[in-house]
């Protein structure tokens, strides 16, 4: 590199710090560092396939719904859950990344989507809990990224959110019509509860000291919290909401900390979120297999879209 060539890289450099140390947005015409756009596409990435194989589920009783209410409800989730996963691929496209090699880097194992997604749906009670519990998770994970230092990944956020936050009150709905309910019914809440806290709280990443990206995507403004700041907040959040519904989490440490101002609550089993993480949860071959199929039996449409496209340009 020349002299001129690393004056001009370092002026570059001082201009995206400014922009980061400002709390100003970088876009996807300006100049950023390599590692911040790496980082990016890997987390935005992420977030896409989390919200594409998060659509399996509760699609799984989208056919078993109970009522042509409970349907029409579940099936216009699942819809804003694939418009998510749009908007969020089209933000990594912003940096250079292309949808196609994207997806197959997941069918191939080669990225990641939230551990959350490979546990079984065993009761219509599970899509109220998914509502309350993983769709509460995503929104404290989620709302501090609407102030992403990445411009088009911020924006998409906003509206995620705030889908995210009906969805959520979707679930404690249907949850509070179930605790209602007979005897049986408020057992099947109680179970969904005790399956499917742990897993939340597992949806935010590895505690801070295991976690190798956070520093430095705080650094850029890219996330805002830490891993363990948002997961006390999530537990803040949930326990007078459980209390509302009348059930119980499955933690006997958990008490109100009169010193801290916050929940206390036991250790997570990091041994199981390793496991399903590298690929040996319950569900992780049969999400990876259905999208798998679901992307090859959807390629007809896809050259069919590519032709029409040209056809109207020409």
């Amino acid at each position: 590199m020349t002299a001129t060539a690393a004056a001009s890289q370092e002026e570059l450099q001082e201009h995206f710090d400014a922009t980061i140390a400002h709390d100003r947005r970088i876009e996807p015409r300006d100049w950023m560092p390599e590692a911040y756009r790496k980082t990016l596409v890997r987390q935005i990435a992420q977030h896409a396939h989390s919200e594409i194989i998060g659509m399996q589920p509760e699609g799984n009783w989208l056919t078993r719904a109970p009522s042509l209410r409970r349907k029409a409800i579940l099936l216009a989730k699942v819809q804003d859950e694939a418009g998510h996963g749009m908007y969020l691929y089209s933000a990594a496209e912003t940096l250079g990344a292309d949808r196609a090699d994207l997806t197959q880097m997941l069918i191939d194992g080669r990225q990641k989507y939230s551990s959350i997604f490979n546990y079984p749906t065993l009761t219509f009670a599970d899509v109220g809990v998914i509502g309350w519990l993983v769709d509460g998770a995503a929104i404290a994970n989620q709302v501090p990224l609407c102030r992403s230092s990445f411009g088009p990944y911020a924006r998409a956020m906003v509206r995620i959110c705030k889908e995210e936050s009906f969805h959520q009150r979707q679930g404690f709905e249907l949850l509070m019509h179930l605790m209602a309910g007979t005897p049986a019914q408020r057992e099947m809440v109680q179970d969904a509860t005790n399956r499917w806290w742990w897993p939340s709280l597992m949806m935010f990443g590895p505690p801070d000291a295991d976690s190798p990206n956070t520093q430095q995507s705080m650094a850029w403004r890219i996330k805002r919290h830490t891993n363990d700041e948002l997961r006390q907040r999530y537990v803040d959040m949930s326990v007078p909401q459980a209390a509302a519904l009348g059930v119980t989490l499955p933690d006997p440490e958990l008490r109100w900390n009169t010193d801290r101002e916050h929940y206390d609550f036991g250790e997570i089993d990091w041994a199981d979120f390793k496991r399903v993480v590298s690929g040996q949860g319950p569900c992780n071959a049969e999400r990876i297999a259905h999208r798998k199929a679901a992307h090859d039996e959807g390629e007809w449409v896809r050259e069919a879209a590519v032709a029409y496209a040209a056809k109207q340009a020409s």
